[in-house]
């Protein structure tokens, strides 16, 4: 990597496009600090597998995980819908933050599906542009060529090209970058540790810059994806969204480095210790998770001949945790004046606490819940 060369500015007339190196080939790793960090993030990894492991039901807690991986990631593109309100319909909604809403809720749509389709597809361009198409629907970028490579040219901050901060490369090079890009991914002639291949994917696919809108939110979306499809995780239960969210500018800074200096170990490094604090904030999020369980457990025995159905309504909310009275109904079958006992009893023992504060059409959040994945 000594000798790495990210790309180079090529003059288009009245603005100059970078055009990136390839990335498939043989790479050679020569720099001992990012050794050191992909040692440790790949035993945090192995550690944060392994736990996900021996937790019951842990498909109950990967949506929140989703969940907070949406609005973290389109947080960074100045959406400001928050776990809260994205846990809410629509129709509870205020107007004004509606379109914000609906941009988080494809991202959850999108990575849902993504997972779901690496059953069947592999990491793929087409893999990427369905995600994309399903990104984009309905909302602000759904005039920006949902699922399609873009066909002329886009640029990243400034308010026309002339001032921009940053110029991808020209349209009419996309297909073979991509391709080149997803040749990469599946080579397995040229061994290099995937923890860096997902990292240079990254990079590369952020600099390619290949569709008009939502580049950001399906690049940090491919690195999930990516974990999963080759095995490094065995459940989506890593999401470095709100790593690079809270380190935002360095997070466009390393982006950036790379390009005008050639600097990739920077990058690497960058997105090791990611992975690393992602890692264990991950398990410490469980551990929380387990914790809460057992007390609620035992909290709910105080309930009596009503703790078989509270349990019931329990479960339920660690996998959404914001539910009314008539979802209570369905899930337990009671009649309206039991459900009413129940929620009151959750409420007593502070699993429940209602948030519209009116009569009528109560909303009540699992606010223990929801504040582990605020806190880390």
């Amino acid at each position: 990597m000594k000798n790495y060369k990210s790309g180079t500015y090529i003059n288009q007339g009245s603005y100059r496009s970078f055009q990136p190196e390839m990335i498939s080939g043989n790479w050679v790793i020569d720099n001992m600090e990012v050794l050191n960090l992909l040692s440790q993030a790949d035993r945090q990894l192995g550690r944060l597998d392994m736990y996900s492991e021996y937790i019951p039901n842990i498909d109950l807690f990967i949506s929140m995980h989703v969940l907070k991986e949406a609005t973290q990631s389109s947080k960074i593109e100045g959406t400001k819908t928050n776990i809260e309100e994205a846990l809410l319909d629509k129709e509870d909604i205020a107007e004004e933050k509606r379109d914000d809403w609906e941009e988080v809720q494809n991202y959850i749509s999108a990575l849902n599906q993504a997972i779901e389709k690496l059953k069947e597809l592999p990491f793929s361009s087409r893999l990427i542009r369905q995600t994309h198409s399903t990104l984009l629907s309905g909302v602000r970028g759904k005039h920006k060529l949902p699922g399609e490579f873009r066909s002329s040219q886009n640029w990243i901050g400034g308010a026309s090209i002339s001032d921009a901060t940053f110029i991808p490369p020209i349209h009419s090079t996309i297909n073979e970058y991509m391709g080149d890009l997803e040749k990469f991914a599946h080579d397995e002639e040229n061994f290099f540790p995937e923890l860096l291949k997902i990292a240079l994917i990254h990079y590369q696919f952020e600099t390619i810059h290949p569709f008009l809108d939502g580049n950001g939110r399906v690049g940090r979306l491919m690195i999930t994806l990516y974990l999963v499809e080759k095995g490094i995780l065995k459940k989506p239960i890593l999401y470095l969204s709100d790593f690079f969210e809270k380190n935002r500018t360095l997070y466009y800074d390393n982006l950036m480095k790379v390009r005008e200096k050639h600097d990739i170990n920077q990058w690497f490094k960058f997105f090791l210790v990611g992975v690393i604090e992602t890692a264990k904030n991950s398990i410490s999020t469980f551990d929380k998770i387990l914790k809460l369980q057992k007390d609620i457990e035992i909290r709910i025995q105080e309930l009596g001949s009503r703790s078989a159905n509270a349990n019931m309504v329990v479960k339920h909310l660690y996998q959404f945790p914001v539910i009314q009275a008539q979802r209570v109904k369905e899930i337990t079958g009671l009649s309206m004046p039991t459900v009413y006992k129940i929620i009151e009893g959750l409420e007593e023992l502070k699993v429940l606490k209602e948030v519209t504060g009116g009569k009528r059409g109560k909303i009540y959040f699992f606010r223990a819940y929801i504040d582990l994945f605020k806190t880390n």
